[in-house]
C-alpha cells in the first residue's frame, strides 16, 4: 500500500479504533435478538476502550435493523457509561433537518459529550421505500443547504441560516453536536472540506475513491469553528482471531455470506450454485467491494491497519468486525485491540 502524498495520519499507536455496528439480524433471530446484540457489542467497545460505535441508517433490509438510528442510540447510550455513539450515519434527503436537530439535540442533552451526528446523502433504501419516506429522489440535490441548515438548528443562534429565522430546535439549540460528512466519492471529500467538518469514508464496502477522496479532502479543507484541522475516519473490515486459520475460515464465509445477500436478494442458493455466482463477473465486483478487508491474527491485522491507515490519510480507523457469531464479532475485537496497544 501506498500513502496519499498530501495526507498526515497519527501514528498507528495513537490512532483511535472505533465500531460500525449494522444491527444485524441473523437467520433465526428475532429483530428484538439482533438489537440485543447491538447493546452488548457496543459494551464490549466501551470495555475495550474503543472511541465510538456508529449506527447506520437503512430501510427495508430483512438483516439489518438500523433503520431508526437516534432511537437505537437512546437504548444504546442508557446501557453504556462513556464511549460515544453515533450515526453512520442519517441518510439526511431522508429527513427535515429540524427533525434531525431535535432528536439529536435530544440525545446531547441526555447524553452530553458522548453523540456524534453523521450525515449521508444516499438514501439508504430502494425508490419505492424513499417515496414511502415521504421524499423524493431530488431531495439529495439539496443535500448541502440542508447540512447548513441542520448546523444552524445545532448552533447558538436560529439566525445563523436563512431558512431557521425565527425557528429554535428545542431540544437541539446550542448543543453543536458534532457533525460528520460520510462518503464514497469525492462528492462528500469536497463538501466536508469546504465546511470544514470530519469526513468518513466507506471504504469497507466502496473501496475505488479512498485515496482520491482523502488526498481532495485534505489539500481544500477549509477550517471552521467545529474543527481547525482535517479529521478523515476511514472503515475497514476486520477478522481478527489469534488461530490465523479459524480467522481464514471466517473471511471465507463472510465472502460467501455477501455474495449470498447481494446477490440472492432473499433467494437462497445451492453451494454448487453459490461458488459459480463468486466466480462470475459479478460475484467478482461484489466480492472487490470488501478488497479493505484486515485478516489474521493479532500482529497480521495491527500491520494491515498500519499500512491501511496511510494509505487511506487517516486520522481514525472505523472498524468493522466481521464474524459468523456474536461470540467471533467479540473475538475479533479483542484481539485487535490487544494488538493494537502492544
Amino acid at each position: 500500500m501506498t500513502s496519499p502524498e498530501t495526507s498526515s495520519p497519527q501514528s498507528s499507536a495513537a490512532l483511535p479504533l472505533s465500531v460500525i455496528d449494522f444491527a444485524t439480524v441473523r437467520p433465526g433471530q428475532s429483530i428484538g435478538e439482533g438489537l440485543q446484540d447491538s447493546v452488548a457489542l457496543a459494551q464490549k467497545a466501551e470495555e475495550l476502550g474503543y472511541e465510538r460505535v456508529w449506527y447506520s441508517e437503512h430501510h427495508n433490509m430483512p438483516s439489518i435493523a438500523s433503520s431508526a438510528p437516534a432511537v437505537l442510540m437512546a437504548h444504546i447510550a442508557s446501557q453504556t457509561e462513556r464511549i460515544r455513539l453515533g450515526s453512520g450515519g442519517v441518510m439526511l434527503p431522508n429527513h427535515s433537518p429540524i427533525v434531525i436537530a431535535e432528536q439529536f439535540g435530544t440525545l446531547a442533552e441526555l447524553h452530553p459529550g458522548r453523540i456524534d451526528l453523521g450525515l449521508g446523502r444516499a438514501p439508504g433504501t430502494d425508490p419505492q421505500t424513499l417515496r414511502a419516506l415521504r421524499r423524493e429522489p431530488s431531495a439529495a440535490e439539496n443535500f448541502p443547504d440542508d447540512v447548513r441548515e441542520l448546523q444552524a438548528f445545532l448552533g447558538d443562534s436560529p439566525s445563523d441560516f436563512a431558512r431557521t429565522r425565527g425557528i429554535a430546535a428545542i431540544p437541539g439549540r446550542g448543543t453543536k453536536v458534532p457533525l460528520y460528512i460520510l462518503g464514497s466519492s469525492l462528492f462528500g471529500a469536497q463538501l466536508a472540506a469546504a465546511y470544514g467538518l470530519p469526513y468518513a469514508f466507506a471504504s469497507h464496502f466502496a473501496p475505488d475513491a479512498l485515496e482520491q477522496a482523502s488526498q481532495v479532502y485534505r489539500e481544500r479543507f477549509q477550517p471552521s469553528e467545529q474543527l481547525a484541522e482535517p479529521y478523515m475516519i476511514a472503515a475497514v473490515n476486520v477478522v481478527a482471531d489469534d488461530d490465523t486459520e479459524r480467522a481464514e475460515r471466517e473471511l471465507q464465509w463472510y465472502r460467501r455470506q455477501r455474495v449470498k445477500l447481494m446477490a440472492g436478494r432473499g433467494r437462497e442458493f445451492s453451494d454448487e450454485e453459490l461458488d459459480m455466482i463468486m466466480e462470475s463477473a459479478g460475484g467478482r465486483q461484489i466480492l472487490h467491494m470488501i478488497h479493505y478487508t484486515a485478516v489474521g491474527d493479532g500482529p497480521a491485522v495491527r500491520e494491515y491497519l498500519t499500512d491501511f491507515a496511510r494509505t487511506a490519510g487517516a486520522d481514525e480507523l472505523m472498524i468493522a468486525p466481521v464474524g459468523s457469531t456474536v461470540e467471533r464479532i467479540h473475538g475479533s475485537l479483542e484481539v485487535l485491540r490487544r494488538a493494537w496497544s502492544d
